[in-house]
């Protein structure tokens, strides 16, 4: 039988998959300058204690009831940098009805994601997404965040990825192939090869109609939790979001059993099996909880770095051209771990990518604690956005930091190195990345196996348009013109 939030939820991907949302529909330039560079009066977001010292945090609350929400969404990192010139490293902004303060910067990014006073807790990310990705390892706190860390990471050994690697690379090499030759909107098409690759290796289930199902339910999860109308109104994408967390609920929770009883290869069996030193061990619910936030955190960044990688490389074919050299000397085995190590432009270019568009463009934060951060006074339960993507166009770090440039990451250079913080695409601190290593040849994967078997292409005047309505995606789903070799 078949339901009618199914039917929407399909309709309304498919209705996506063709056009951009209202904040990605293009504008004359005129107008985007004059709505990126408009004013608003400024105020502070708190008095400063009596004799403290202390400076208050300056921002503006921008347009009624919608604040800067907008404009976030339609310009991302342009909007950061904006404000950063505006502002500095420590401001304020309004949005979602709250006063958001923003930190940008290696400076004030350090402060934060180190947390040495441990004045920064991971609340803020409920405030987005916790109806949807409850009790995820990102939205553990200290203590209980170590613990389940420490469980997990038995499930990212190094021998544990070389299996993933091992199941991932039929899976990636039937998908590429599968596509031919045309002009697909080539996001679309990895996002699909990526959900099939998480079914496999997170799952242990083959694609079809629930890889599917699932996928529109991640979706729907995803884009939730930056909805401006935060309620379950019938239609909307917070109600979407609510109905995608209980089919994945009851995906898992349904399977569960079979995988604590017979184990297995695949990432869910290894958070059923995985036990510390000590006997630590994740609950029923631990395991439901972190597959949902672990699926969707490798399968979106997943596919959102793949796909800047697919635009650069068609961009810029010279590079696409090395690194096709460098796949094609590895011959026509599945390439494992160390095969995959080898790919030393694919990794340059790989971490470009993750610079010029960052698969979390903002880490929430939230103040346990008045604090402080550079002289600036922060209160206690305020709203953080720790800015990545600020710190990657920093011209103190890079060197003509919006050019296509992956030698930046090479000997001698190293322009990463310029500063702890200047390149931060998983994060830092104690909520770095725990997938870090998974994603990344996952990614360097997926892209060996298409350059093995496509060149690929855009228009010389094409320049992708990111819509930061949730992650940053291609607003127009990347169209290329894809070539077997």
């Amino acid at each position: 039988m078949v339901t009618l939030p199914g039917t929407v939820s399909r309709a309304a991907e498919a209705l996506r998959e063709r056009v951009p949302p209202l904040t990605a529909l293009p504008l004359p330039r005129g107008v985007d300058e004059r709505w990126l560079h408009s004013r608003w009066p400024v105020k502070e977001l708190a008095t400063p204690p009596a004799g403290s010292g202390l400076k208050p945090v300056l921002g503006d609350e921008g347009p009624p009831l919608v604040g800067h929400m907008l404009e976030m969404m339609r310009f991302g990192t342009a909007f950061g940098l904006r404000r950063h010139e505006l502002y500095g490293p420590v401001s304020w902004t309004g949005g979602f009805g709250r006063r958001i303060v923003a930190l940008s910067g290696p400076e004030a990014t350090q402060i934060a994601l180190v947390n040495k006073d441990k004045a920064f807790s991971q609340e803020g990310w409920k405030f987005f997404i916790e109806r949807f990705f409850e009790r995820g390892l990102m939205l553990m706190d200290f203590g209980e965040h170590h613990l389940h860390r420490r469980i997990m990471q038995e499930a990212f050994t190094r021998p544990r990825l070389a299996g993933y690697v091992g199941e991932m690379g039929p899976a990636l090499r039937d998908g590429v192939a599968a596509w031919g030759s045309g002009r697909p909107r080539l996001y679309w098409a990895l996002k699909q090869l990526t959900l099939d690759v998480a079914s496999r290796v997170f799952m242990g289930m083959p694609s079809g109609d629930d890889a599917a199902r699932i996928n529109r339910a991640f979706v729907s999860s995803v884009r939730a939790g930056t909805a401006l109308v935060r309620v379950p109104v019938p239609g909307g994408r917070w109600s979407a979001g609510l109905h995608g967390r209980k089919v994945l609920e009851r995906c898992f929770g349904e399977t569960l059993p079979a995988k604590r009883r017979s184990g297995g290869d695949d990432l869910f069996a290894a958070l059923c099996q995985a036990t510390t030193e000590d006997g630590d061990r994740f609950s029923d619910t631990d395991v439901v909880n972190h597959m949902i936030f672990l699926m969707m955190a490798a399968h979106d960044t997943t596919t959102i770095t793949s796909s800047a990688m697919a635009y650069y490389l068609a961009k810029y074919p010279q590079w696409q051209e090395r690194a096709r050299e460098e796949s094609l000397a590895l011959g026509d085995d599945l390439p494992d771990i160390a095969a995959l190590e080898k790919l030393e432009t694919l990794d340059l270019v790989l971490k470009e990518a993750l610079r010029l568009v960052a698969p979390v463009p903002s880490l929430a934060r939230k103040t346990v604690k008045d604090t402080e951060v550079l002289g600036h006074y922060i209160p206690a339960d305020t709203l953080v956005g720790v800015s990545p993507t600020v710190n990657h166009f920093s011209p103190e770090c890079w060197t003509d930091p919006f050019a296509f440039d992956p030698e930046r990451f090479a000997e001698p250079r190293r322009e990463d190195k310029a500063h702890r913080m200047a390149w931060m695409p998983f994060g830092g601190g104690a909520h770095k990345c725990i997938g870090l290593h998974f994603g990344s040849l996952e990614v360097k994967l997926l892209m060996h196996e298409l350059l093995r078997a496509y060149r690929w292409s855009v228009p010389e005047s094409y320049t992708a348009r990111w819509d930061y309505v949730s992650l940053p995606v291609p607003a127009d789903g990347l169209p290329v013109r894809l070539t077997p070799r």
